[in-house]
């Protein structure tokens, strides 16, 4: 009895040991994941969100996918109920009734009320989209075949972001995302972004900060994001089939801490400082940049 006893307690122990080791490798992991957000194999949700858009769109998101699986299981229902109940067997001679006024005012006014309350969510997202909202800096991107060139019109500065070539890439750095200048940002910060092109169409499409914008010659393109507070790096790619090279010319985006990203600034003065600006393609910054809160 006693050997039983003693030897159930060891197995206890065994089993307790790998659940912490199991919990211990998970934490590692979740740790290492949320200093960056892109995809990841087998992914078969949206990024985490990072700002208030990317929030909100989250949240329509995830509230519209109730509304179609709810929709979904009451017409797969309703249809399975009409096979059985008005299948052949027990109904020899069919009903002619063509109209029932309660059954098409019911399917009319539904799908109406349904929209509605979609409507209210989707256009408060769209309102807190719009471009005109008080930001902190500004960033000019633009894109072309195929790299992105981006510009910080109050710093004067300006330079290329290019993916890394496989050869090249170091252990911490990920294959198809990683880029040799990231655009860099303070963290905390509301930024706006002016996006265009130099050739063909690009498109700008960060997912975990719900940035998604065409790049095109000849036009300026507005949106803006706001960039939480914690050191992270968000990785994007150009979503708009633009040539043969569509598939290499990712994007990073890197958050730093505010004394950190000053010190970045003075260093890329220096890195870019052959870099010229176009003189053409300024652009009218806004004249108040305060943050304000934005409901």
């Amino acid at each position: 009895m006693k050997t039983t006893f003693q030897t159930a307690l060891n197995g206890w122990k065994k089993s307790i040991s790998y659940i912490f080791s199991c919990i211990s490798i998970l934490t590692f992991v979740f740790l290492n994941i949320a200093h960056a957000s892109e995809p990841k194999p087998w992914q078969m949700d949206l990024q985490e969100p990072a700002g208030i858009i990317a929030s909100k769109a989250t949240d329509l998101h995830n509230f519209l996918l109730i509304v179609i699986t709810l929709i979904s299981v009451f017409v797969l229902g309703l249809l399975v109920f009409v096979c059985i109940k008005f299948r052949e067997k027990p109904n020899v001679k069919p009903s002619k009734t063509s109209h029932n006024t309660l059954i098409e005012i019911i399917w009319t006014v539904v799908p109406v009320l349904i929209l509605v309350v979609i409507a209210v969510p989707s256009f408060k997202l769209l309102y807190l989209t719009e471009a005109d909202k008080p930001v902190d800096m500004v960033v000019k991107v633009s894109g072309a075949q195929w790299y992105w060139n981006y510009e910080y019109p109050d710093e004067e500065i300006s330079f290329d972001s290019y993916i890394i070539a496989e050869e090249d890439l170091k252990d911490n750095q990920k294959r198809m995302l990683d880029v040799d200048n990231p655009l860099v940002v303070p963290e905390g910060t509301r930024i706006k972004f002016l996006v265009t092109g130099n050739d063909v169409m690009h498109s700008f499409f960060v997912p975990s900060l719900a940035l998604q914008v065409y790049s095109i010659a000849g036009r300026i393109n507005e949106i803006w994001t706001e960039v939480p507070v914690g050191k992270k790096k968000y990785y994007g790619q150009c979503n708009q089939i633009c040539g043969v090279n569509h598939a290499y010319m990712p994007i990073v985006i890197q958050a730093l801490p505010k004394n950190e990203y000053k010190e970045w600034l003075k260093e890329a003065k220096v890195k870019f400082a052959n870099n010229p600006i176009n003189e053409n393609s300024k652009v009218a910054l806004l004249e108040k940049k305060e943050v304000k809160e934005i409901k």
